[in-house]
């Protein structure tokens, strides 16, 4: 249930006023037509974005689009460790808040901060958006494993791995590396990849229990943003010269058939390294 004295409006509807600040939470592969939508009022506007994933196609991320589209005042992101059904149930969550305009973030600190709800600030604006993207596909090859039947060293591994992949690409595109290590890099990591509320760990769950990918995706009530975000993570990497081998099997599994144990399989058995 909503509080007294917040309202909703669909897109399409007359807005009676502009207001100063704009949450925008629209999946990723949606953004662009739902802020085209309502663009005479966003415009200009301040603007926080808590969306998580990468545009199909064009391979920009959130922020990236906003600013395309809607040329906001101001823009900040928000993103860690936060399933929207335990915020709304008063569980204890702590996030990170970027902006490249300091006192912007400040202002959503104050503004959003409670006894239940911890806002940190951030400088790297770019890592913070990053971190919510990139840990998407990693959530999904955590699922797979579960789906498997595998255990807590498989998941622990892929989930180590993959936040080296992450910062690897982080880092390529221009993010600070200790922000991967932070609240919206490994926090968001561990929370999606183990909780029963993360949507791409659950579509992960189901292709490797068998289900084809895209049974899953239309079975689910919300968007697993992960599958999508996956293919787009995989463009990125290979632009950016980057080696994320965790993503490339995942994506296989995803968009070309392979079977998840050979996925793993392959994994395991790349040439051995030192880790870093």
């Amino acid at each position: 249930p909503l509080p007294e004295g917040i309202r909703f409006r669909l897109a399409t509807d007359t807005l009676e006023t502009r207001p100063d600040l704009w949450v925008v939470a629209v999946p990723s592969q949606f953004l662009r037509g739902a802020l085209l939508a309502v663009a005479p009022q966003v415009r200009d506007r301040k603007i926080l974005s808590v969306v998580k994933g990468i545009e199909g196609g064009t391979l920009l991320r959130p922020s990236e689009v906003i600013r395309e589209t809607v040329r906001p005042a101001a823009l900040a992101v928000l993103s860690g460790p936060s399933h929207a059904p335990e915020v709304a149930a008063g569980i204890p969550t702590s996030v990170s808040v970027a902006s490249a305009a300091a006192a912007f973030a400040s202002a959503l600190q104050d503004l959003l901060s409670n006894e239940r709800f911890r806002v940190y600030t951030n400088a790297d604006a770019l890592g913070v958006e990053l971190g919510g993207c990139l840990k998407q596909t990693i959530a999904v090859a955590a699922g797979i494993s579960d789906g498997l039947g595998f255990g807590d060293n498989t998941k622990s591994a892929l989930i180590t791995r993959g936040l080296a992949e992450v910062t690897r690409l982080g880092v390529k595109l221009g993010a600070r590396r200790e922000t991967f290590f932070g609240l919206s890099g490994i926090g968001d990591i561990v929370t999606s990849s183990f909780s029963r509320h993360g949507r791409n760990r659950a579509a992960g769950e189901a292709v490797g229990r068998g289900q084809a990918v895209g049974a899953v995706v239309a079975g689910m009530a919300q968007v697993a943003e992960g599958v999508p975000t996956s293919r787009s993570v995989r463009e990125l990497a290979r632009r950016e010269g980057g080696e994320m081998p965790i993503a490339e099997e995942v994506c296989r599994v995803l968009f070309e058939g392979k079977p998840p144990t050979a996925a793993l399989q392959d994994l395991m058995m790349r040439t051995l390294k030192e880790e870093g």
